[in-house]
C-alpha cells in the first residue's frame, strides 16, 4: 500500500476515539530546540507513575528509510519508546516525509495531501489516556497546508508547553511565542529553558530569572543531558499536570 492509500484509509474513515480531556501540546520558539528530549524525559516519568499516555508526532518531516524501505519517524520513535509502545507506531506518527522542511512545504513536494483535518484526526487518543501531542518546528511554523501549529494547538485547546534554547535571543522570542499564544486564548502551561549544547552559557546571562517575572507560568531550566537531572524532570513534569485542573 502507498503512503498516499494510508493516509486516505486514515483519515477519511471515521475516527472511533475523541480527543483525551487532558494532555499537552508541545510547540517551541525555533527547530531543533528540544522538543522530543523534553517529551521524552516527561512522558517516561508519567509512564513510570502510571499514567497511560498516549504520544502523537502527528507528521514529521526529515524521515529516512529503514531496511524495510519504510520511513522512519525518529522522534515519533523516541516518544514511542518512551511510553512503553503501548500502541502502533502508526498510530503515534502516521504522516511521514522525507525532507527536512516544514511539514508543509516537505507534503508539496512530495504530493502527499496534509490539512488541518488530518492532524486532528491524527490526534485523537482514548478519554482515559494523557495526550502528548508534539508540533514541528516553532510556533508559527507551517504544519500544513491550511494552518500553523498555532492552528492545530487552538484545535486541539491543550495546554501548551513552550521549549526554547537556553542561549542568547532567548527572551525576546518566548516574550513573543508567549504573546502569540495568549492572543490565540491558549494557556501556556510552562516555558522550558533547554540548555542544548554542553558550552558554558555566557558569563552573567541568567534568561531564566530574567524571564519569570514577565510570564504568568512557571519557567524551567533543563540542563544539557537532562536525563540525569531528576529535579528538574519533575518540576516540569509538575507544571504539565498542574496546568490541567486550572
Amino acid at each position: 500500500m502507498t503512503r498516499r492509500a494510508i493516509y486516505k484509509h486514515l483519515f477519511t474513515r471515521h475516527m472511533q476515539t475523541s480527543p483525551a480531556k487532558t494532555g499537552i501540546f508541545v510547540t517551541a520558539t525555533d527547530t531543533e530546540v528540544g522538543k522530543t528530549e523534553t517529551g521524552t524525559l516527561v512522558t517516561q516519568f508519567l509512564t513510570a507513575q502510571g499514567y497511560r499516555v498516549a504520544v502523537r508526532k502527528p507528521v514529521e518531516s526529515g524521515c529516512t528509510e529503514n531496511e524495510n524501505g519504510e520511513l522512519e519517524p525518529a522522534d515519533a520513535h523516541r516518544l514511542w519508546d518512551a511510553a512503553g509502545r503501548r500502541e502502533d507506531l502508526m498510530r503515534v506518527c502516521p504522516i511521514r516525509l522525507r525532507h527536512a522542511l516544514s511539514p508543509a512545504r516537505a507534503a508539496a513536494l512530495e504530493s502527499v495531501p496534509l490539512t488541518l483535518d488530518h492532524l486532528q484526526s491524527a490526534c485523537a487518543a482514548d478519554a482515559q489516556d494523557f495526550l502528548w501531542v508534539e508540533g514541528a518546528g516553532g510556533f508559527y511554523s507551517p504544519l500544513a497546508q491550511d494552518g500553523l501549529n498555532a492552528d492545530l494547538a487552538q484545535r486541539l485547546d491543550l495546554p501548551l508547553l513552550l521549549v526554547s534554547p537556553d542561549r542568547l535571543g532567548t527572551i525576546n522570542h518566548v516574550l513573543l511565542c508567549a504573546e502569540a499564544i495568549a492572543h490565540r486564548g491558549l494557556k501556556l502551561a510552562a516555558v522550558i529553558l533547554n540548555q542544548v549544547t554542553p558550552e558554558p552559557l555566557p558569563d552573567g546571562m541568567d534568561n531564566l530569572n530574567e524571564i519569570r517575572p514577565r510570564v504568568s507560568c512557571p519557567v524551567i531550566r533543563l540542563p544539557f543531558r537532562a536525563g540525569m537531572d531528576a529535579v528538574s524532570v519533575q518540576a516540569l513534569a509538575g507544571a504539565v499536570l498542574g496546568a490541567q485542573s486550572d
